[in-house]
């Protein structure tokens, strides 16, 4: 059975995608003229609440109009229809939600509607800076010693060091699983510090490094004291170093944040006795103590993930708040005054709003151009964590999250395991529930320490890699580069995935294609400030996206398949150039403008082609 009513939020609701708090919004919904049609009601909601139930306007015999001035607060809402009809002398009801696949309408039955999202959110501004940049993520142990005899600096007592850098990094477990014994490369700020001319020239402006406070592990997300640099990095005065010859170079650093959980060999834990301060395990009047919940002390504690090396701390505890985020000197205030321009949020799931909420206040007290980024895996607009729906994208919290759905949706589509335009659709729901400002602060990631090495996932294909970074570098949102994935590092998950740096064997074409990337991502204002619009290019291989300001539009297509495809595209446009970041041939020109505004495009087997355009006619 057709459907009785036809709507498409990407097209029928104006504006598009997420709305400011108060802001109006007004949609069109088209009827079947073959249905006696008695009243189609738009059904408002917050969670299952029902706020708003209105008849639509009907204009016509087919198309009904329907106004809302707005909401008063900022959240998740959601909307569906119902759908009065009268069949046989008899009203029956119909309710249509959200198709699984994109923005069109779908008949359900009232039990399991799919219902529409708004996003209502606060306005704020993301600073430019880091809207504009590119970010690289450093695993410290592993990037790069920085000292003369290449040994570790004061190593840790019970450590594995390996013998060589390129040592492929393993763990050293009990019989239980449980780590035994750390194991270490070297890696250090000083190392970091060496390396910032060649940060420099592949063209970062944000380095985002993994835990540096002193822990007990390689990893450093079992702080032992967050107001200290661990011994085998550095110190304050080489961190201080680092930030100051960064920002000369025009490089940002930003710190992550772990502030669930403490380590156990911790000075606020203290289990093994290493701190000569009193920690919570030791007594119940150390006054750490307030900062975990034991279930019965010492030895029955909340931990994270029931890892019982990492005590869960109640985040929410105003002597916990106030070491964290308020104290005079607290953690926050101490590095960021130290010139740190942001923070990302470990586990952001896990942290309390209100937590989240007062770090995000401080911080702008602090530095009006810092950033708070946070580790959320899904959709962000969405997210419910432990029975809580999360506000982290509606103003006051996060300025962006890590896009972890980004990455899927793309590894999906390079992998044959969805079409061009499921990808299109998977983007575009993206797009729909962030604020315009969240989306554009996505962090458009294709590896971390978390996951497999993205050259792994794609089979070690380094043609498919770069179609993977050719579309990374000019979509909408923040490029972010795990390190080594630029020198071809390969590597499945933890610890794999944390492989040393290979200087002196990096795959050198994969870093000059990384570096024409961000050059062309830098030389044309499109691709860092322009809007998306995604194209259906009827070819399930071939994936395209034209980015635009007023006028101006680059378009980019790539072709997954290992075959050579050619596409049409219904443009009136004139081409300016052809962007070559992958052997994009100049002699194209001649053969992609043809009769009655089709651009025929002929893409070799996995290609990538970007094209500067400008409109002949303003559609």
């Amino acid at each position: 059975m057709e459907n009785i009513v036809n709507y498409n939020s990407w097209e029928n609701k104006a504006p598009f995608g997420a709305l400011k708090k108060r802001q109006s919004m007004r949609i069109s919904v088209a009827s079947d003229e073959n249905y006696n049609i008695q009243d189609i009601s738009w059904v408002i909601l917050k969670e299952n609440v029902v706020l708003s139930k209105k008849s639509l306007v009907r204009e016509s015999k087919k198309y009904y109009r329907g106004e809302f001035d707005g909401f008063d607060e900022i959240g998740v809402y959601f909307y569906y229809f119902e759908v009065d009809i009268e069949i046989n002398g008899e009203i029956q009801k119909k309710y249509y939600g959200k198709n699984m696949e994109d923005g069109n309408v779908c008949e359900y039955t009232h039990e399991n509607i799919n219902k529409y999202q708004i996003t209502v959110y606060d306005d704020y501004k993301v600073p430019k800076w880091y809207k504009n940049g590119i970010m690289y993520h450093i695993f410290v142990d592993r990037f790069n010693n920085g000292n003369r005899s290449k040994k570790p600096t004061d190593t840790k007592e019970n450590s594995f060091i390996y013998g060589n850098w390129s040592d492929t990094p393993m763990y050293i477990k009990d019989s239980d699983g449980d780590i035994i014994r750390w194991d270490f490369h070297g890696g250090n700020l000083k190392g970091i510090i060496d390396k910032l001319g060649y940060l420099k020239k592949l063209g970062i402006s944000i380095i985002y490094l993994s835990p540096i406070f002193e822990a007990s592990s390689n990893h450093k997300y079992d702080t032992g004291d967050y107001k200290k640099i661990d011994s085998m990095f550095g110190d304050e005065e080489v961190f201080k170093e680092l930030i100051d010859k960064a920002q000369k170079k025009g490089i940002s650093i930003v710190l992550d944040g772990v502030f669930s959980h403490t380590g156990a060999d911790s000075k606020y834990f203290n289990k093994y006795g290493k701190y000569e301060e009193l920690g919570a395990y030791q007594s119940q009047s150390s006054k750490y103590s307030p900062w975990y919940n034991f279930k019965q002390h010492p030895n029955e504690y909340e931990c994270w993930w029931d890892i019982k090396a990492l005590p869960n701390v109640d985040e929410l505890e105003d002597s916990y708040i106030d070491y964290i985020i308020r104290d005079k000197d607290s953690v926050i205030k101490k590095w960021t005054s130290m010139g740190v321009k942001g923070w990302r949020l470990d586990v952001a799931d896990e942290l309390p709003t209100e937590f989240i909420k007062t770090l995000k206040k401080e911080l702008n007290e602090l530095d009006s151009e810092a950033i708070l980024t946070g580790e959320v895996w899904e959709d962000a607009s969405n997210k419910v964590s432990y029975g809580e729906r999360r506000s982290y994208l509606l103003g006051g919290q996060l300025d962006s999250v890590m896009g972890y759905p980004f990455r899927q949706n793309l590894l999906s589509f390079l992998k044959n395991d969805i079409t061009s335009k499921q990808l299109n659709n998977k983007f575009m729901e993206i797009k729909e529930n962030y604020p315009c400002e969240a989306f554009k602060s996505n962090l458009n990631l294709l590896g971390t320490h978390d996951v497999a090495r993205i050259k792994t996932e794609l089979n070690d294909d380094c043609e498919m890699l770069k179609l993977a970074v050719g579309v990374q570098m000019t979509f909408e949102g923040v490029p972010y580069i795990y390190y080594g994935d630029e020198a071809g590092v390969c590597g499945g998950t933890d610890p794999d995935n944390r492989r040393t740096y290979p200087w002196k064997n990096e795959d050198e074409d994969m870093i000059e294609f990384y570096k024409e990337s961000i050059n062309t991502r830098k030389k044309y204002e499109i691709l860092m400030h322009g809007e998306t619009k995604f194209i259906d290019t009827k070819n399930a291989d071939v994936f395209a996206f034209i980015r635009y300001i007023e006028e101006e539009k680059m378009l980019i297509v790539i072709n997954r398949s290992e075959i050579n495809q050619k596409v049409s595209l219904n443009f009136e446009e004139n081409i300016l150039e052809v962007v070559d970041i992958k052997n994009s041939s100049k002699k194209y020109l001649e053969s992609l403008f043809k009769e009655e505004g089709l651009f025929n495009i002929y893409l070799n087997n996995k290609d990538i082609k970007i094209f500067n355009i400008k409109n002949l006619i303003q559609l």
